[in-house]
């Protein structure tokens, strides 16, 4: 199952309370990027399609479909920042590599 650190949910959680609507983090996985898949983010408040799985961590609720959610397992998703950039970090144990900016990976 996926993990969503501290850091990662109160990042998420600030962006959702500044679109001020009830919305709901979608993660998934879509071919492409120069490893071959790649990670997507989205809010989302629209119902949930027929596949879809939803959980709650830390206070966030997370959509994933079955399929992405088979390349995801036990991936962990946090958010760093320093003096130079924030970004949010995948760390996937299913990839077996993954490029240099870190959004797209193999298995």
């Amino acid at each position: 199952m996926l993990t969503i650190t501290e850091d990662a949910a109160k990042k998420i959680r600030s962006i959702i309370d500044e679109e001020n609507a009830d919305l709901k983090l979608r993660i998934f996985v879509k071919g492409g990027g120069c490893s071959g898949f790649q990670y997507g983010f989205a809010l989302e408040e629209l119902p949930l399609a027929e596949d879809d799985l939803t959980f709650e961590k830390n206070g966030i609720e997370i959509v994933v479909d079955a399929m992405s959610l088979q390349y995801m397992d036990d991936a962990e998703i946090d958010y760093t920042s320093d003096f130079t950039s924030s970004q949010f970090v995948i760390k996937n144990p299913s990839a077996k590599s993954s490029c240099g900016c870190g959004s797209s990976f193999t298995v």
